[in-house]
């Protein structure tokens, strides 16, 4: 009983405490043009859809790195390039659920597995599980296919383009990097096969769970799913599973006020760039706060190409639905993701295979 008192305690606490960072404002408002241009570039062609799909390869340029201007252009064309092979992984498997939530599962552990590998640091893999499970979920068209893949990669070329920019303006007066830096990768051998397994067979799971309940957007539970676990333990997982149900029932009230003024064309353009802009700036100090402003970014984003915007109260209540057995399933998967026994015995099994398999070739 105490130590159940003392997690509420905690949890309590981390609800009202915003973290210190150095993160510039310059990065909110960037990740803004980078999401809000190609909505604009839409909107104002009358194809507010083409314009929805290429804004979220907008979000590579959250990968942008503190370094010399090579290294960030270098970083984020190889992450675009990598959201471009999620998106198009995920479309070409869309014609069957079980196939494609056995893909995205597959897709999933070695996307993380690489991240781990070459220790990309956050958002990590977040983003390509996150196109690629959008992508699953969309209706099976070969021939539109390359378009997709085209739009997407135009919204990743122009957050490159303005990273490029934004990375002159800002390393101009800055000696710390050289001119001829060497730029070298650095490789983390023991990248944990467990985490990237349990991770992997999760996201897979919660596709295939949306997919058989009938879930008009199944892509929620994944990626609700992964939120969660970008925990660094397990009681941060746990701690983020809550924060991120609580922070999802009160921005779906949110979600609710602004999905109730029927906010056109222009509007949810505008409205999406406010919500990505406070994202920004509130995730690093507080991933609950984040999550109330998350909550009806992506119900925007999602929905604004079809006509779910015009009954709120459905819309919401399905969306809370879906992201609670998200949400629940990450936690669930956390607990696997941090038991100490079962990852040391997957480890040592994943130890003895590899090396068993090197004897029978020598």
């Amino acid at each position: 009983m105490s130590n159940l008192s003392k997690i509420l305690k905690e949890e309590a606490k981390n609800l009202l405490t915003l973290k210190q960072t150095e993160r510039l404002w310059h990065i909110p408002v960037l990740a803004s043009l980078c999401v809000g241009i190609p909505l604009l570039v839409g909107y104002f062609t009358d194809a507010l859809s083409y314009g929805l799909l290429s804004c979220m390869a907008g979000l590579v340029i959250l990968y942008l790195p503190k370094t010399s201007v090579a290294r960030r252009m270098i970083t984020l064309l190889s992450c675009s390039f990598g959201l471009m092979i999620s998106f198009t992984i995920g479309v070409l498997f869309s014609f069957n659920l079980y196939i494609s939530a056995l893909v995205l599962a597959i897709f999933s552990f070695g996307v993380h597995w690489v991240v781990r590998y070459f220790n990309m640091k956050s958002p990590g893999s977040f983003f390509f599980i996150m196109i690629a499970s959008i992508a699953s979920c969309m209706p099976y068209d070969l021939e539109v296919v390359p378009l997709k893949v085209g739009l997407v990669g135009m919204g990743a070329m122009l957050a490159c383009l303005l990273a490029l920019f934004y990375s002159i303006y800002i390393t101009r007066n800055d000696s710390q990097f050289a001119e001829d830096e060497l730029i070298v990768l650095k490789k983390n051998n023991t990248a944990a096969v467990f985490e990237s397994l349990i991770i992997g067979i999760f996201i897979g799971i919660s596709l295939l769970v949306g997919k058989l309940l009938g879930v008009t957007n199944p892509y929620w539970l994944p990626i609700s799913c992964l939120a969660v676990l970008q925990g660094v333990s397990l009681q941060h997982i746990w701690s983020r599973s809550f924060q991120r149900i609580l922070g999802t029932f009160i921005g779906l009230g949110l979600a609710w006020v602004l999905v109730s003024f029927h906010l056109e064309g222009l509007g949810i353009c505008i409205a999406i760039m406010v919500l990505q802009f406070i994202i920004e700036m509130l995730v690093v100090r507080h991933y609950g706060l984040s999550v109330i402003f998350i909550t009806p970014l992506t119900v925007f984003l999602a929905e604004a190409g079809g006509n779910a915007l015009s009954d709120p109260n459905h819309l919401i209540a399905t969306r809370f639905f879906d992201i609670l057995i998200g949400s629940l399933i990450g936690a669930v998967a956390g607990y696997f993701l941090y038991h100490e026994k079962l990852k040391y015995k997957t480890e040592r099994q994943i130890r003895k295979t590899r090396i068993g398999v090197l004897r029978r070739r020598n």
